[in-house]
């Protein structure tokens, strides 16, 4: 492209030898375990591993190789020969090693021996296992229960997250902030007022099955890249792929597969995207409001001349509300509007409608492109109603499908990780475990945060994640943090969350997912849920980084028989010592989706635990699918001003949400850092500043809060006019808790207000 001549920009393919030199500049950092080969054999395989990394869904006909860049670069992270020991820990001072970037904390290797925060010598110190569950369960035991958070990343096994869920019930509290929250909880909120289902309808045969696939604000490549190989395939039988995505995103412009020989040895490459449009951060609803102008003009266009529908009118009779009203203000619409607040042409908007037009079925797949917004339940509405149309909802071959990040974070909402009461059977938890649950909404992540500012948070317990380094607001949140009685962070590498600490502070190490979990019954399997709704069983088979190491199951089993008082329906030792009977126990409390548990753990390809929008059946109030009418037409929460931009944060190359593998980010052609701010050409020019400048990035929320972050380099990127790219979690600081989806409560992460401060 001419446009990219004066930009940073990366020149081959997804995939190729690129990725393997990516792959083996982690490697050559990690030194992982000569146990990685096998573990990378078994990854993703039926009896095998499931990748710690993203959610994408194990095909029952796995490939030889079922990793992919990323997935391989977090087991070599998993399966470091690096050891952060008790000796490691002591030589450095907390206050010392809050000076280290991310990456070097997690370099120090795996944590082995658990440990107590020292606060006269500001250092950690090794304890025993008994010593700190004692006190955790002596802390937890001095506070009201609803002061407590019981934080969950998106790793831990269902096993795990419906102890950890169980085990906050039964102490008396809802608080169960997760990852989702941060991430698509908006998903949740608007597809389940929408479609009667919190979740995506696909599943992976409807890739086979479509004719067409529209994505929106996801980054294919460096997030889910074995997403690519069905994507590919969909290409090479003319399926046509249209991209809407501010960024140019090299995953879904070319693939080569780097397990194909002809394409390894030759030139020869595939393109995935038909159309890609680069959607000005926020001007999603504006874009797809244009989708919809198209179409209907098209139908009244098609039925006047041939007396034929484009779209499904009976579908829409039958199984919509809303429609008349959803269409009348979408043809109120200008043009001049979707343009101006899309930054898209007509004639771009008008050619990927007919594609949609045109495709008998189609899907739609998104991420935090649109769910990280102020008005991202608007943007999932108006994707909601040019689905609808067509009727691509509830028939094979199409569908909404969000793609998801942390490997099990759809998962551990399923079984009981989730703050809102109406969303988990307590009255059956009631019956099961003679208790009587908590009825009172909980804290998510938002509230929760608030809630720690305040003071009105006592303790803190994290089931893996970076809490503190994912959140907005990080300066405000690390000095009240400090003030809570209790932190206990539940961990395998050294991370920033565990360097600010409460009074009574713990790290526990726990093993990793490609370990293998003995335990008095033998080796135990655990069980995640992919984006597509499926079940998979994983077994570890590697040695434990350490022997004081525990598992999940088994930490979160300590801490709830030191907490709670005794009680014989709830048998955490048979538990630990066989996670089958936890599984027994998840069916007993969800007996429709995961019926015969046990029998279907390692079902190739895994099991369906179902959808009711699928069928068709929608259980919303008016048990029919909702049109909407758009409230905005755009996404983010603040109007144009001279010298505001719109902030995007970004993963790199190199990176899983928090995790930084290393400091390359080959897909957009940047290396050897992290700071810096990505910038249209045009934009840079016209701010009077240059390639290579550096600046800062200031908050422009106009709430009277000075957030700045400084030393970025400028570097001249494909953006469209007005929007700045930057990378996460180090842009956090610039975000205000209270910028978040209205309905949700998601941290609107996609369209930051900033100026550039020189």
């Amino acid at each position: 492209m001419a446009e990219e001549e004066e930009t940073v920009h990366y020149d081959g393919a997804e995939g190729g030898w690129g990725s393997l030199r990516g792959m083996a500049s982690i490697a050559w950092s990690e030194k992982p375990t000569p146990a990685v080969l096998d573990t990378l054999r078994r990854q993703n395989k039926v009896r095998g591993f499931m990748c710690v990394s993203c959610a994408w869904t194990k095909p029952a006909q796995a490939h030889p190789l079922e990793f992919c860049e990323n997935g391989a670069k977090a087991t070599f992270w998993e399966l470091t020969s690096r050891r952060c020991t008790p000796e490691v820990l002591s030589a450095h001072k907390i206050s010392e090693l809050r000076t280290w970037k991310d990456h070097d904390l997690e370099q120090l290797g795996r944590i082995t021996h658990p440990m107590r925060y020292d606060r006269p010598s500001d250092t950690y110190v090794p304890c025993s296992w008994e010593e700190a569950f004692a006190a955790i369960g002596r802390e937890l035991k001095a506070i009201d229960p609803r002061s407590a958070v019981f934080y969950a990343s998106g790793r831990a096994s269902l096993e795990t997250s419906y102890l950890y869920a169980l085990f906050a019930r039964v102490y008396g509290h809802n608080n169960l902030p997760d990852s989702s929250n941060m991430c698509h909880e908006t998903t949740s909120v608007a597809l389940k007022k929408l479609i009667g289902s919190p979740v995506g309808t696909c599943v992976l045969s409807d890739l086979h099955l479509c004719d067409a696939i529209f994505f929106f604000g996801q980054n294919t490549g460096s997030n889910s890249p074995r997403l690519l190989h069905p994507l590919q395939e969909a290409v090479k039988r003319g399926v046509k792929i249209v991209t809407f995505n501010p960024i140019r995103e090299k995953g879904l412009e070319v693939f080569k597969n780097p397990q194909s020989p002809a394409e390894m040895l030759t030139p020869k490459e595939t393109p995935i995207s038909t159309l890609y449009l680069q959607v000005k951060a926020g001007g999603d609803i504006a874009a797809i409001t244009g989708l919809i102008k198209h179409v209907l003009a098209a139908e009244e266009r098609k039925w006047a001349q041939e007396k034929l529908h484009i779209l499904d009118i009976e579908f829409i009779q039958q199984h919509t509300n809303g429609f008349e009203a959803m269409k009348a203000e979408v043809e109120a619409k200008s043009w001049e509007e979707v343009e101006c607040e899309s930054g898209l042409a007509r004639a771009d908007l008008e050619e990927a409608a007919q594609i949609y037009i045109e495709a008998s079925r189609s899907i739609a797949m998104y991420g935090m492109g649109l769910t990280q917004h102020v008005h991202g339940f608007e943007n999932l509405a108006a994707l909601t109603n040019l689905w609808l149309l067509k009727g691509n909802i509830g028939r094979e071959g199409t569908g909404i499908s969000p793609v998801r990040g942390h490997s099990n974070v759809q998962g551990q909402r399923t079984v009981g990780i989730s703050e809102k009461p109406e969303l988990v059977p307590l009255d059956r938890l009631a019956w099961q475990y003679g208790f009587e649950p908590p009825r009172e909404e909980g804290m998510n992540t938002v509230k929760a945060c608030e809630k720690i500012i305040s003071g009105d948070v006592k303790a803190f317990i994290g089931l893996g994640g970076n809490f503190l380094r994912a959140i907005p607001e990080r300066e405000m949140m690390e000095t009240a943090w400090q003030k809570m009685r209790l932190t206990v962070q539940i961990a395998t590498k050294l991370n920033r969350s565990h360097l600010i600490n409460g009074e009574v502070a713990y790290l526990l190490p726990c093993l990793g997912r490609s370990e293998k979990d003995s335990q008095v019954s033998g080796a135990q399997a655990v069980t995640m849920e992919d984006s597509l709704s499926c079940i998979h069983g994983s077994l570890g088979n590697n040695t434990p980084a350490s022997q004081h190491l525990k598992s999940e199951v088994a930490i979160v089993a300590g801490m709830a028989k030191a907490t709670l008082p005794p009680n014989p329906k709830l048998p955490w030792d048979d538990w630990t010592g066989d996670y089958a009977k936890i599984r027994n126990a998840i069916e007993q409390t969800y007996p429709d989706q995961f019926r015969d548990f046990n029998d279907r753990v390692f079902t190739p390809g895994g099991f369906y635990r179902g959808n009711s929008a699928r069928e068709r059946i929608w259980k919303t109030p008016s048990g029919k699918a909702e049109f909407t009418v758009p409230k905005a037409m755009t996404s983010v929460g603040f109007a144009p001003a001279e010298g505001r931009y719109r902030l995007v944060t970004l993963r790199s190359n190199d990176q899983f949400n928090t995790t930084i593998y290393g400091y390359s980010d080959r897909l957009r052609g940047i290396e050897g850092t992290r700071d810096v701010v990505l910038m249209n050409p045009e934009d840079i020019a016209a701010a009077g500043l240059e390639n290579g400048q550096l600046v800062a990035l200031a908050s422009d929320a106009g709430d009277g809060v000075h957030r700045q972050v400084d030393g970025l380099t400028v570097i001249p990127f494909l953006l469209p006019r007005g929007c700045l790219g930057a990378y996460y979690p180090e842009m956090n600081p610039l975000i205000p808790l209270w910028y978040h989806d209205e309905q949700s409560k998601t941290p609107a992460a996609k369209g930051v207000p900033v100026r550039i401060v020189t």
